[in-house]
This record gives C-alpha cells, sequence and structure tokens, in this order.
C-alpha cells in the first residue's frame, strides 16, 4: 500500500518519458491546481503524486511511473487507486500491465474531466502469462495550464 506520505514507496519514475509524477501536497500549490486534499487523510497538508498541464510539458508528453516487479505466479491479483481527474482540458489517465519483457496491456484508459473529487477504481492484474510483470501509471499532459492528474492510495492486493 502507498500513501504517498513519506515517500514513492518502491515505485519508480520511468525513463522513457518526458517529465515526472510529483509527490505533493495540496497546501503547497495555488488553489485551482489538483484536488483540494489527499485521499488518505482528507488534508490540505497530505500527499499524493500530480502531473499538471503546463508550459512546461507540451499536450500529449507523458509521466510513467511503475509498481515493482510482481510475480506471474500472482491468482486474483489486483491494484486499488484513486484518481482525480479535473479540469476542461485535463489529459489522460492510462494504466498498463507491462511484461518484464516490455509487452503492454491497457486496463485502464480514461480522458478528460471526472470531476473534482477523488474517484476509487480496482482492477484485476492477471498472472498467467510466462512473464513476471509491472503496474504502470502514465499520464498524458492535456492543454490547460490548471488542469491536471492526481493518484493516491495505491494498493496491490494479498494476493498479490
Amino acid at each position: 500500500h502507498c500513501n504517498f506520505e513519506f515517500d514513492l514507496c518502491g515505485w519508480k519514475q520511468d525513463e522513457n518519458d518526458n517529465f515526472d509524477w510529483n509527490l505533493r501536497t495540496s497546501s503547497t500549490t495555488k488553489t485551482g491546481t489538483g484536488p483540494a486534499t489527499d485521499h488518505t487523510l482528507q488534508e490540505p497538508s497530505g500527499h499524493y503524486i500530480f502531473i499538471k498541464s503546463s508550459f512546461l510539458q507540451l499536450p500529449g508528453q507523458k509521466a510513467r511511473i511503475s509498481s515493482p516487479v510482481l510475480s506471474r505466479r500472482n491468482k486474483d491479483c489486483k491494484i486499488l487507486f484513486y484518481y482525480h481527474m479535473y479540469g476542461a482540458h485535463v489529459g489522460s489517465l492510462i494504466v498498463y500491465q507491462r511484461t518484464t519483457l516490455k509487452h503492454e496491456k491497457i486496463l485502464f484508459n480514461l480522458t478528460g474531466n471526472q470531476g473534482n473529487f477523488w474517484q476509487r477504481k480496482t482492477l484485476i492484474l492477471a498472472g498467467d502469462g510466462d512473464e513476471d510483470f509491472q503496474v504502470v501509471f502514465e499520464g498524458i499532459a492535456g492543454k490547460g495550464p490548471k488542469d491536471g492528474i492526481a493518484l493516491d492510495d495505491l494498493t496491490l492486493s494479498r494476493e498479490c
């Protein structure tokens, strides 16, 4: 379980992307960008990871963060997470299952404004292949300077 209160808990920034997911709190940012609180503590001082569209990122540029490697022998493995995608020009959130040989399967693909609140999603990770795998969260920058995507409370089930 990673609530991002102290660090990225073994989740790693990908090298083959354009920018990074940033660890942040709502209390250190300008209003109008991202959630008012984190999901874990429901406090402005609580942490989550975030990407936002800005002059530093061109629309379509990607930020990726990946889980520790999970065993292909897993059965009934699931990931539960909370996401916040708010703004008129917010980009996309795509979740992949990526094998050690870099084959990627899309598990979840969402684009655009989803409302100014945290939403919960559970995905099933099929561990019946020939390769160990990771979960990859990819955020794609949109066009709005205040629009962004936040993630919090990434939890892999016990079966993982």
